[in-house]
């Protein structure tokens, strides 16, 4: 598989939360060679089946991405700008967008420059209500082709970094359902038992609401989410981020202990380097809404260091997601129907 290609791809196609129908459709095209069956649910979520008798297991990474959407039209054609997710203002200014109206329109961000600020204002960070996109077209167009609650998306170009790195938006997270194709791909060279489904989950960024229904739908007997955490990065304080050259596993209470150590097993064994850190309270990732689904299901949580988060340019490395596609591919076909002995004492 082409890793790059798929990542470039990806990143460029429309999947706000609750918006996720384009980028659905995408992943459900890319899984079909590797599983039994695929489907979209109602929820937008991407089910890909790969059919087995033993233990059903369900390994989730969101689709969806953080976006803005348009709340008001100036009387001279510029949008004021809602938040659809986590967007911090402080990344905005300048920043080329697409507008997605009737039209697909491209515009920038602006916003008073400092020459016309106040000594006082300009010690201050942007707000978002002071900044607007431009499209460039008189009022009267803008209204036509655009109307109050619809979306935009940062408009940046897929790049490749020196080192194996790479940069772009909404790698949160789909590098991560990147990595679950290319477990698919390696399980139909290796021998698995069990009962596979890999979701493409959505509505993430805005509650985990994906994750959650598809849980309840399949009742898995274990699962693992995948999603991404801080990579190191100059001035970041220690005990919030982690290397950047492998995948981190979680600890903490909401991660069930017996499949977690499977896991730390399984990546010793297979030479997979594996980090560890501490999640004391709830993670803020989909293995929150799965692990209480239904009457409970054991769950894991394997992250991606990605640096910059909830930005035009997060940056991933390409090798620590190659191995996570080959740790996950292991960790699936070694689970056997003696997988739950001793699972809760």
């Amino acid at each position: 598989m082409d890793i790059q290609k798929v990542l470039s791809e990806a990143a460029g196609i429309l999947g706000p939360s609750g918006q996720e129908m384009q980028i659905a459709a995408y992943f459900a095209e890319k899984f079909r060679p590797f599983v039994d069956e695929v489907t979209v649910n109602d929820m937008h979520c991407v089910i890909a089946h790969k059919k087995g008798a033993g233990p059903k297991v369900m390994l989730c990474a969101h689709m969806d991405e953080i976006s803005l959407m348009v709340i008001a039209i100036e009387d001279d054609g510029c949008l004021r700008l809602g938040n659809v997710g986590g967007v911090d203002p402080r990344i905005l200014p300048a920043s080329r967008v697409w507008v997605h109206g009737k039209e697909k329109l491209f515009g920038t961000i602006g916003a008073l420059p400092p020459h016309l600020l106040t000594p006082e204002d300009r010690k201050k960070n942007y707000d978002r209500k002071d900044l607007y996109v431009d499209v460039g077209l008189p009022a009267d167009k803008v209204r036509e082709l655009v109307h109050v609650g619809d979306l935009v998306t940062f408009n940046t170009p897929f790049t490749e970094l020196l080192n194996g790195q790479v940069a772009s938006k909404t790698m949160d997270d789909r590098a991560c359902v990147t990595m679950l194709l290319l477990a698919a791909e390696r399980l139909t060279k290796m021998h698995c038992d069990a009962d596979v489904y890999f979701v493409g989950s959505t509505q993430e960024e805005v509650g985990s609401r994906g994750a959650e229904t598809a849980a309840f739908a399949i009742d898995p007997d274990l699962a693992v989410a995948l999603d991404v955490d801080h990579a190191t990065i100059p001035g970041s304080r220690p005990d919030t981020t982690v290397d950047g050259d492998s995948l981190c596993a979680t600890i903490g209470p909401y991660i069930q202990p017996k499949p977690l150590q499977r896991l730390l097993d399984c990546a010793k064994e297979h030479h997979v380097k594996l980090q560890t850190a501490v999640s004391p309270r709830y993670t803020a990732t989909d293995a929150d809404e799965v692990g209480v689904s239904r009457a409970g299901i054991p769950t894991v949580l394997l992250s991606l260091p990605l640096k910059y988060m909830h930005t035009s340019v997060e940056t991933i490395d390409l090798q620590a997601l190659t191995e996570g596609g080959r740790l996950i591919a292991h960790f699936l076909s070694e689970l056997d129907e003696g997988w739950e002995e001793d699972l809760w004492i």
